[in-house]
């Protein structure tokens, strides 16, 4: 086992400025429901799941996983930041091998445009690196999506690979603690 396996979980919520990342909680299953079933949220990701399949099937407490963190705002949640393993089928060149860290974020539209999203990933990243040294991160958004890319690049990931999935132009990049500090 290696990565983010390893990591005790949960962390202590992490605190920002203006936001708290923490683990899911019962009270954020409709704040999940919105974030799937969004049209916006999911224009880059396959489209909304249907609003009745995601009532039934979602757990009482979804989102309770090693790497998922919550994004609240004042009290409330309005979205979500996780790090996750790549699947063996999915593996870059980057580290073939182990599988690297993915970094994915979703964010309820009414809290687009504001900076939590770079805030959110900005503090996982800063922990994933004190948790982790030296481990890196991916993160994998269509080219399309001109807000993923944006916050990509002010995250500092830098461009491994564009490649052809899902009928659209996908673009990977890493993010190096070592490369990202100074």
């Amino acid at each position: 086992m290696s990565g983010i396996e390893r990591v005790a979980w949960p962390p202590a919520p992490i605190k920002t400025e203006r936001l708290v990342l923490r683990e899911s909680e019962a009270r954020d299953r409709v704040a999940f429901i919105e974030l799937f079933t969004s049209p916006e949220v999911n224009t880059y990701l396959g489209g909304p799941r249907p609003r009745d399949e995601c009532e039934r099937t979602l757990p009482a407490i979804p989102g309770r996983r090693v790497g998922l963190f919550v994004i609240e705002l004042d009290g409330a949640m309005i979205g979500t930041v996780e790090l996750n393993r790549r699947d063996a089928e999915r593996r870059s060149k980057v580290r073939p091998d182990a599988g690297e860290a993915e970094l994915g974020y979703l964010l309820l539209p009414q809290a687009w445009g504001y900076g939590y999203a770079a805030e959110a990933c900005a503090a996982v990243l800063g922990w994933f690196a004190d948790v982790l040294p030296g481990e890196p991160v991916v993160l994998c958004t269509q080219t399309a999506n001109d807000r993923s890319m944006r916050l990509a690049a002010k995250l500092g990931f830098t461009e491994v690979q564009r490649y052809e999935a899902w009928g659209a132009e996908q673009w990977m990049g890493i993010w190096s603690p070592v490369a990202s500090s100074g």
